[in-house]
């Protein structure tokens, strides 16, 4: 234990005893002076303003030619309203759309988070689509973490076959986003990458996108829609349809 008496300043303390603290007489008048300055100049200063949150960590949209409108609630092409035969806007929901071993969660406000563990997406099944009416599939979202390899892929089962390898698309605009950037993924099923022309002569049951060809990357998903194209032209030329392939091998992680 420390011996407060073997430190010379504490005995003599000691050596005074209990003996009253005797006030020094100008320590009251001044702190109450400095006090009073201290009141009078508050009083003629103006009060601090609030301190604005944090903004939130910006993010910047790539430009194409579907663009979202968020006053109108949907997706436009050349400033025209496309006509949807399904949108699905995750308000509060997921809407049937689920990850295999992916978290998938929904967003505060609209959308939904994902978290890759593995890349595949589905919607729900029984969406008996018209494939040749509606042949654009568009997906904006937001790139939130980096992942080692983008993919893009998506793929689609009808009542004549299920996923393969060999009825595919592949988007058009708006692939492989930063992380912070917001893409509109613009799928042109009329000259979908493998199996064409098998999507406008079908009745599309359910879609699934693989966003990522390996684990670990994090995306909010705003808006999904499968559209009209009213205007093919403004998505560039449309090459040649190929022959429809027969399907051989099923999609993988299906």
């Amino acid at each position: 234990m420390l011996n407060l008496r073997s430190i010379p300043a504490a005995r003599a303390a000691a050596a005074d005893g209990d003996r009253p603290v005797k006030r020094q007489s100008w320590i009251g008048p001044s702190v109450a002076l400095v006090a009073a300055s201290a009141l009078l100049a508050a009083c003629h200063r103006p009060a601090d303003k609030a301190r604005a949150p944090a903004a939130a960590e910006p993010t910047v949209e790539r430009a194409g030619p579907v663009r979202w409108n968020a006053a109108a609630g949907d997706f436009e092409l050349g400033g025209k309203p496309l006509k949807t035969v399904k949108l699905w806007t995750f308000d509060g929901s997921t809407e049937g759309f689920t990850a295999m071993g992916s978290r998938i969660t929904p967003a505060p406000g609209q959308g939904i988070a994902v978290t890759m563990a593995d890349p595949t997406i589905r919607s729900p099944r029984g969406l008996n689509v018209p494939g040749g009416q509606y042949p654009l599939v568009l997906v904006r979202l937001t790139r939130t973490a980096p992942a080692a390899a983008w993919d893009g892929a998506l793929y689609y089962s009808t009542v004549n076959h299920p996923e393969t390898i060999n009825f595919l698309g592949k988007p058009l605009f708006g692939a492989d986003p930063h992380v912070g950037e917001t893409t509109t993924l613009v799928y042109d099923m009329s000259r979908q990458a493998a199996g064409a022309p098998d999507w406008t002569q079908s009745t599309i049951d359910q879609i699934r996108l693989d966003v990522e060809d390996k684990p670990g990357g994090a995306f909010l998903i705003h808006q999904i829609a499968i559209a009209e194209s009213p205007d093919p032209a403004a998505l560039g030329p449309v090459a040649a349809a190929a022959p429809a392939a027969a399907p051989k091998t099923p999609a993988p992680k299906s």
